[in-house]
């Protein structure tokens, strides 16, 4: 592997795209983000744009931003100019190309995706190069955002999830004497309508590079037109400048009620955001009818947006609100927060297409395309009151798939079916299966995951003033991410014993192994060359670094407590 990059140092490394050295990139752009969050954190602006430029200059930058572009799911998807990094070589060639000097964005392609109401949302594509523009000057901008953020939104936040917005709904809704009134707001199409003006004004980053992304309009039809406010949705960094555009309500809020004193006691209010969606609550229908929406409706204005008038309600907390697909309610003073039943229905529709669509698909396959989907939507829900939903989905499944095995064999008795697509799993006698050879050969069964087998359990909140750029929450972030990875691998043994041993770390870029990164079980002898299944000839690496491994001829040793490094 190359030996460690500097953190400023000028593009100038030549050799193969595998030779990187990764952790040295990481900690590079690591230590640059630290110290941009110090000069934050101090009220030193022009040491911020200082370390912001270091960073968007530098080799360690440059060369994660294409990484990035070119690992996530729309890899393979091209801008207007067709072009897509699938090479080494090209990876090499865009890590040079990132340069400020002489840079022009090119317009964005755009298409439309369905909405659940009928309508479609327009989604703007950036090309490649453009893509890892963003994605470099994100790496210098995020710390700052994660800075400045309202204490309660957690939508394109890192390490933020809705899970967090649920349970601080739960937290400022549930006791006794909390509010009882809720301002549900919704932005009429965000993305597509925040002000380049105030975005110039206020976003601390290099605002020549964002004045040309802002006006590089689009391409529809073979046709140019001209962006005059907005940041499309599809951009790497227009979930951050979205962000910024609507951080400061919460605080607006604070000013018009000061947490501490007798009229915030009065009023109780309090804001949840992810994304665009977010609540307000209030003592009264008329405190959130005549004061608190004046306000948001002013500070919305300002960044040039509204108030979707449709979509935005004040609601009893007895009639309760549906939130980021759950619905908050309270039964007789008590606090129920459930899976909507429109996410419900919308997920049934969804499985019972696939299942339609697959009339002759073997039974396994069928399994094995199903079950992640219920593994995902059930995770999801499992923070909340969920079993009896789980139930109630896992009958509906049940039922599609026993219509599904009819249409199979139209003229087979009710006992065959049962017999050939059903069996028993624990003390369920209609669990349903298909059969599939495994690595040696031996035909094994393979079986329907249940929503109910997912374990309901309490999420704990991110405390929010947590700041993941910030050195003085690392260890913070540590604790909490043993905690969630530990959730997600359990039932997983091997997988949860590996992680544990390698201390939570890929062994080839020494950087963390979670959710969001994926991993690999890679085996350190193969077994085409007679490795075995054992633990002590397997190992989690990180997707890219195992093809890294792969295109390198490397082999990777276990690692040591402290992590261990791939040897040639």
């Amino acid at each position: 592997m190359t030996a460690g990059l500097s953190a400023g140092a000028a593009p100038r490394e030549t050799g193969d795209w595998h030779d990187r050295n990764w952790r040295a990139a990481h900690e590079n752009v690591r230590r640059l983000q630290a110290r941009i969050v110090k000069a934050t954190k101090a009220g030193r602006w022009g040491k911020v744009n200082a370390l912001q430029h270091l960073l968007t200059h530098s080799f360690s930058g440059k060369v994660l931003a294409v990484k990035r572009v070119t690992e996530n799911q729309g890899k393979r998807t091209a801008g207007v100019d067709k072009e897509t990094w699938t090479t080494p070589k090209a990876k090499w060639m865009a890590v040079h190309a990132l340069k400020r000097r002489g840079y022009k964005p090119k317009p964005l392609r755009r298409v439309y995706i369905p909405k659940s109401n009928g309508k479609r949302r327009p989604l703007g594509i950036p090309t490649m190069h453009d893509r890892a523009m963003q994605a470099l000057h994100l790496l210098a901008l995020d710390p700052v955002a994660e800075h400045t953020a309202d204490p309660n939104s957690y939508g394109f936040r890192k390490e933020r999830a809705c899970r967090d917005a649920i349970d601080q709904c739960f937290r400022v809704l549930s006791k006794g004497r909390s509010p009882q009134w809720i301002l549900e707001g919704d932005i009429k199409a965000c993305f597509d309508r925040i002000s380049h003006a105030w975005l110039l004004a206020h976003v601390p980053t290099d605002k020549t590079i964002l004045r040309k992304w802002l006006k590089a309009g689009y391409m529809e039809q073979n046709a140019f037109f001209e962006t005059d406010e907005g940041t499309p949705q599809g951009g790497v960094i227009s979930p951050v400048l979205a962000n910024l555009a609507l951080d400061g309500l919460e605080k607006e809020l604070r000013a018009s009620w000061p947490k501490g004193t007798k009229r915030a006691a009065q009023a109780q209010v309090n804001l949840v955001r992810y994304a665009d969606d977010f609540i307000i609550t209030g003592s009264s229908q008329a405190l959130l009818a005549t004061r608190v929406k004046p306000l948001v409706v002013g500070f919305m204005r300002q960044r040039g947006l509204d108030l979707s008038e449709e979509k935005t309600s004040i609601t009893h907390i007895e009639q309760g609100f549906d939130f980021l697909g759950q619905n908050v309610r309270k039964y007789n003073g008590k606090m129920l927060i459930k899976p909507s039943k429109k996410n419900v229905k919308a997920f049934l529709a969804e499985l019972r297409a696939v299942i339609k669509r697959n009339p002759t698909t073997a039974p396994a396959i069928l399994v094995a395309t199903l079950n992640p989907k219920t593994r995902g939507w059930a995770n999801y829900h499992r923070h909340v009151c969920s079993s009896e939903t789980f139930r109630s989905v896992d009958n509906a499944i049940f039922k599609a798939l026993w219509r599904w095995a009819k249409r199979r064999h139209p003229h087979k008795n009710r006992t065959w079916i049962r017999k050939k697509y059903f069996g028993t799993r624990g003390g369920d006698n209609w669990v349903f299966h298909g059969r599939k050879k495994d690595q040696h050969g031996k035909v094994v069964k393979v079986w329907l995951r249940d929503a109910a087998d997912t374990q309901i359990r309490r999420h704990v909140k991110l405390q929010a003033e947590a700041n993941p750029y910030d050195p003085e929450w690392e260890a913070y972030f540590e604790k909490r991410l043993s905690v969630k990875i530990e959730a997600t691998l359990k039932g997983r043994r091997q997988l949860l014993r590996l992680w544990k041993e390698q201390d939570g770390r890929c062994p080839v870029c020494e950087q963390r192994i979670t959710e969001l990164t994926g991993w690999h079980n890679h085996h350190i002898v193969w077994r085409v060359m007679g490795g075995a299944d054992a633990d002590d000839n397997r190992v989690l690496l990180h997707p890219d670094c195992h093809r890294q491994v792969h295109a390198k001829g490397l082999s990777v040793t276990k690692p040591r407590p402290a992590g261990g490094v791939p040897q040639a």
